[in-house]
């Protein structure tokens, strides 16, 4: 399978990342390329037929991220890191022959800067770091205006950005300057992590969900009420569900053990997750009909994995009185009851992911609404890898912040269908 990634940048970076996977035969580029970060946007409609958006700069991807999220494209970008800064200043001293002791620089996230300086027991050198992590809309002038006003104030004798067009404002003036350079490690890494990502939503795609759903006691109304009331109670119910089927493309069927059988794939699993706390079919049906059921859906890879997985969920929404609705996912996780909101204090929460867990504004809004979305169920870092749209790797890195943070707590694992380790079941820590 070849994966075609669409990579967005200017022509010298496109054609160093060409260079860079050449050998790699599982993958096409198709270069998207621009003379301003700020024209990524009119490029993007462009790239409908690529498998994944890469972005080589940070600054190109914040110009992009709205209309990334909305459309909910897939899209990985270069990372601009430790070992990006580590190798730019090694340039600095050892190619352009300037001293590390009076430097500006501009990046996307100052942390990194910060890393490498007290790696390097540099943290009483003159570095004055600029950083645009938290803009949502970046000021190419306000970032030139940081380097000349500390170099007219005499308190830099260099400055070092991130930014092509940065560098040649710069230059323009006569002040000495470079642009980061980015290693070819950074390169391969997110190739890797798009054709992850490819893979990953490839393979979600294929999966298969099963629901069974039934009136609870239905002998015992048939008994009281007759046989006419409980052939009403089937026939509103059963429209109900022909409508929910339409609208996430999914199949319906009746057994002889008076329940109805679904079947559905990307559209159903959706719909599901998306409503974890008010899920509006289990509403309806409550409202219309007014007698409790119970659904139980099932994800699978196969079909008869999802129907087991459907049983299992069913027999447990069986064990209450009400009306109530579970799921059994494809590692055997029970998720449930949906439609029963499950509060917890968002404040405290995000007080502890921005202060234990040290996550960036960006994030921890990101991970609130994860955990709202999912109701507060247990998580693993492949849910937060499909959430996030990103590589194992750098969900569990996230992962590991929030442990260290005492942020989330372990409460299980799950069970996997095939053989390997069992991976670790989190939830929030208060």
């Amino acid at each position: 399978m070849t994966i075609k990634i669409a990579v967005f940048g200017r022509k010298e970076i496109i054609e160093r990342v060409e260079d860079c996977v050449k050998e790699q035969q599982d993958i096409e580029i198709i270069p998207f390329i621009y003379t301003k970060e700020i024209d990524v946007n009119l490029l993007i409609d462009q790239a409908f037929m690529c498998d994944i958006y890469l972005f080589t700069t940070p600054l190109s991807y914040l110009h992009a991220k709205e209309k990334i999220q909305k459309k909910r494209l897939p899209a990985v970008q270069i990372t601009f890191d430790e070992y990006m800064v580590l190798t730019s200043l090694y340039r600095v001293r050892n190619y352009e022959k300037q001293e590390l002791k009076r430097i500006s620089i501009d990046i996307h996230n100052g942390t990194h800067v910060t890393e490498v300086l007290s790696e390097l027991e540099m943290l009483d050198r003159a570095f004055y770091t600029y950083s645009y992590n938290d803009m949502s809309q970046v000021n190419i002038d306000q970032i030139v205006s940081h380097h000349v006003q500390l170099w007219e104030a005499g308190k830099i004798d260099y400055a070092l950005t991130s930014i092509i067009e940065v560098d040649k404002q710069l230059k323009q003036r006569a002040i000495p300057s470079s642009c980061m350079i980015i290693p070819k490690t950074n390169i391969l890494h997110a190739m890797e992590q798009a054709k992850s990502l490819v893979t990953f939503n490839k393979s979600q795609s294929a999966q298969i969900v099963a629901g069974y759903a039934r009136i609870k006691h239905l002998q015992e109304i048939e008994k009281i009420k007759g046989i006419h009331k409980v052939r009403e109670l089937q026939s509103k119910l059963s429209s109900i569900l022909v409508r929910f089927t339409e609208k996430t493309y999914a199949t319906l069927l009746t057994n002889n053990e008076n329940q109805f059988v679904l079947f559905g794939t990307r559209g159903i699993l959706d719909h599901i997750t998306n409503h974890y706390r008010d899920f509006p079919l289990l509403q309806e049906i409550e409202t219309r009909i007014k007698v409790p059921v119970e659904i139980g859906f099932g994800l699978g890879l196969t079909a008869k994995q999802a129907e087991d997985h459907a049983q299992q969920a069913l027999d447990i929404s069986g064990e209450s009185e009400g009306s109530s609705c579970y799921i059994v996912n494809d590692r055997q996780d029970i998720i449930g009851p949906l439609g029963v909101k499950k509060h917890f204090d968002t404040s405290r929460l995000y007080q502890a992911l921005i202060h234990k867990a040290r996550l960036n504004n960006e994030l921890s809004y990101n991970f609130i609404d994860f955990v709202t979305l999912r109701n507060n169920e247990p998580f693993s870092s492949h849910d937060v890898a499909t959430y996030y749209r990103v590589t194992k790797r750098s969900a569990e890195r996230t992962i590991n912040k929030l442990l260290i943070g005492d942020v989330i707590k372990v409460v299980g694992e799950e069970k996997p269908y095939v053989k390997g380790r069992p991976r670790k079941l989190f939830q929030i820590n208060m």
